[in-house]
């Protein structure tokens, strides 16, 4: 494959909400040629949406991961936390050599480490990448940790799509740590501020507890706080429940308990199947949505 700095012909592996954010921020940065693949094509229930966001954003949607990377300088992917090595050995199996792989996955240093022999393995060039904050609404400047051997050269590579990459390390895992042992806090705040809320307000002093709290720390607005990470459960719960089982192996890893992570991680899924609870910005109709369906 002939080097070139700006992809000419890039690929998604996973085509959810950072693939989108993504591909609609880089605008006349947009390689040529962009295909996608979703396992949600596969699903009778999913297929017709996948392909219609397919159709909606340019890009050619593709059969399988290695048909979607056949003809790819550059790969990202942008799956669950539990498929990021599934979707590694699906796609290494037509992967054009020297291609850079992009694993923008919220995974354990384990599994990007796995994830990356894989990659190499197939001749690719294998990025680790950790996402440091919601796509939205900052899209493709969301803030990017890379690590690995392959750092430096991908991140000129994202610099080119107008990306914010910092490299922070030469060892695949290292930017991966970084964003899951912040998880540890960020998805746990989320988990402790639900069951917070939601117990205060079955036991009808939700508005004594918030204002407690707004007495302790003022400079957390409690109210508003809690409202969005109870959002972010209800629409992200599953997602979030992946992550934090990967959180736990990076703990455990480490010779700790991760009690507390996989607590969270139990409690993210409980609330993933009420998304539609998650219409409404008030946060006491919010909860009592919540309430009557738990």
């Amino acid at each position: 494959m002939t080097e070139t700095q700006h992809p000419q012909r890039l690929a998604f592996i996973g085509f959810g909400e950072a693939a989108r954010a993504f591909l609609a921020g880089w605008a006349d940065r947009r390689p040529a040629a962009v295909t996608a693949y979703d396992r949600k094509t596969d699903a009778g229930d999913t297929a017709a949406a996948m392909r219609a966001a397919y159709a909606d954003h340019a890009v050619d949607g593709a059969a399988t991961a290695a048909q979607a990377v056949a003809q790819a300088d550059t790969v990202f992917c942008t799956v669950t936390a539990d498929q990021a090595r599934v979707a590694a050995e699906e796609a290494a199996l037509n992967l054009a050599p020297g291609t850079l792989w992009f694993d923008c996955n919220s995974c354990a240093p384990g599994t990007k480490t796995q994830a990356a022999a894989i990659i190499e393995g197939a001749g690719g060039r294998y990025v680790d990448v950790a996402v440091m904050s919601p796509v939205h609404p900052r899209r493709h400047h969301a803030p990017l940790l890379v690590s690995g051997p392959w750092a430096e050269t991908g991140a000129a590579r994202l610099q080119t799509l107008d990306m914010r990459p910092r490299v922070v390390g030469p060892e695949v895992g290292q930017a991966s740590s970084i964003k899951m042992l912040r998880s540890v806090m960020i998805k746990g705040l989320e988990a402790l501020t639900a069951e917070c809320f939601l117990a205060a307000r079955r036991a009808g002093v939700s508005d004594q507890v918030i204002a407690s709290l707004e007495a302790s720390d003022p400079e957390i607005a409690w109210r508003a706080r809690g409202a969005y990470n109870l959002e972010r459960m209800l629409v992200h719960g599953a997602r979030r429940a992946a992550e934090m089982r990967e959180v736990a192996l990076t703990v455990e890893a480490l010779g700790l308990s991760p009690g507390l992570s996989r607590a969270t991680a139990a409690w993210q899924e409980s609330l993933a199947g009420l998304a539609g609870a998650g219409d409404d910005p008030d946060l006491d109709t919010l909860l009592d949505r919540v309430l009557a369906r738990l």
